[in-house]
């Protein structure tokens, strides 16, 4: 069947998107007239195209085109779908045939088949839509798509059995603590802890292993921040999207081919501080920007936050000394610092599909100079109890006033200590 002679059936889910019934070569025609349009294509003008090549087609059938051909163009194709639904927040795909999704409950096989459409083709695609290079030369790419989704893409022979794509979906809105609570991520008695360290401008840490919902804590934490203060948050890829009147982003640019023009995360910092910020944000501490986001922290700007991959709060300081050793900084230097400059740190788990905060601990030096991140409260099989810097944690955060529905009621074994 011949562009413009016919109707045209809705697709199903295997290959590119478009079923065995449906004319290939009609979706093709569209999406290279519609191509030719660039960045400045609308919805306007694509309803134009389906209707000028589409011929007589039905509602339904057009509309279905017509998000088929923006997914190619704007979206991750036929992995759109999976992207927009509720809940996902990330789509891997290992093979044609082998397509994963998070839903929160821990990756589960997507009822998807890419069939002739090449991985490779698509992570080269979504590359270039992302303004990244993606081919022999360069086989690994980092790349944000125009819809804010983040793109990992991995080509042999790096990656040996086939070509890799990793999206990860930016979440469109901030969840509200209360919403935490009652999806289970955060225990009640934590609920007022937390709000006690946003209240007394407590600079903290968010650490966990990856995909256990730091960064969806972090936003909810700063949307608890007072709408008369200013919050800057730096990133390397933005994700951050706090429910606040008053957020400001910068975002890391790489070099470009020629290897001029970047901006790394420890120059943001920096920049960020002559931008008078009330809350000082780094997205993601994972390089020597360690020593800028600790130096900053101890020149009196409180409430400042940021994210750190770590396997528990005692572990911490173990990090940060990695972290510092990219920058410079002997061991000591960093206990010093980190000591002085962080209050607290908030650690999250994922057990049983389920993302939770697990510890909140309190930062310590030893006399002896070591740093350690001792737990004040744990969360251990769905009980909350209780750790050995409780007390430390009472008179720092001030928690007898302001989680005083917390130390009266702690799930478990029902006694407050």
């Amino acid at each position: 069947m011949r562009a413009g002679t016919g109707p045209v059936t809705r697709p199903d889910r295997r290959g590119s998107g478009v079923g065995a019934g449906a004319d290939a070569e009609l979706v093709a025609r569209v999406r290279e007239r519609a191509a030719a349009h660039g960045p400045d294509l609308d919805r306007v003008d694509l309803a134009t195209i389906v209707r000028e090549l589409g011929g007589v087609m039905g509602r339904t059938d057009r509309a279905h085109l017509e998000g088929l051909v923006r997914a190619e163009l704007h979206g991750a194709g036929p992995l759109q779908g999976l992207l927009e639904q509720p809940g996902v927040s990330d789509v891997l795909v290992n093979g044609p045939r082998e397509v994963w999704v998070d839903r929160g409950r821990g990756l589960e096989r997507a009822d998807l088949d890419l069939g002739g459409t090449s991985v490779r083709a698509l992570a080269v695609r979504l590359a270039a839509a992302g303004g990244q290079r993606l081919d022999d030369a360069a086989p690994v790419v980092d790349a944000r798509l125009p819809d804010g989704t983040r793109l990992h893409a991995v080509l042999p022979p790096v990656a040996g059995d086939g070509a890799l794509i990793s999206l990860r979906v930016l979440r469109r809105r901030a969840f509200s603590l209360d919403e935490l609570v009652r999806a289970g991520s955060v225990a009640p008695a934590l609920a007022p802890v937390l709000r006690a360290l946003v209240s007394r401008r407590a600079n903290l840490l968010v650490s966990g292993a990856t995909g256990t919902g730091k960064t969806t804590l972090l936003a909810t934490l700063l949307g608890l921040v007072p709408a008369h203060e200013r919050i800057v948050c730096i990133e390397e890829a933005r994700e951050l999207a706090p429910d606040h009147p008053h957020v400001v982003g910068l975002v890391a640019r790489r070099a470009n081919v020629e290897g001029a023009g970047e901006v790394d995360l420890a120059s943001l910092v920096r920049h960020a501080l002559r931008m008078r910020p009330d809350r000082l944000v780094l997205g993601e501490c994972r390089g020597a920007e360690v020593r800028e986001l600790l130096t900053a922290l101890n020149t009196g700007h409180e409430g400042g936050c940021g994210t750190l991959h770590a396997n528990s709060v005692e572990e911490v300081p173990t990090r940060l000394e990695a972290l510092g050793a990219l920058a410079g900084m002997p061991r000591e230097a960093v206990a010093a610092q980190a000591a002085s400059a962080l209050h607290a740190v908030v650690h999250l788990r994922r057990e049983e599909g389920r993302r939770q905060v697990a510890q909140v601990g309190v930062v310590h030096r030893e006399p002896g100079g070591e740093l350690q991140v001792v737990p004040a409260i744990e969360q251990v099989g769905g009980r909350v109890r209780r750790g050995p810097a409780w007390q430390v944690a009472v008179a720092r955060w001030g928690l007898e006033a302001d989680a005083a529905t917390a130390t009266g009621s702690w799930p478990g074994d029902g006694s407050p200590g």
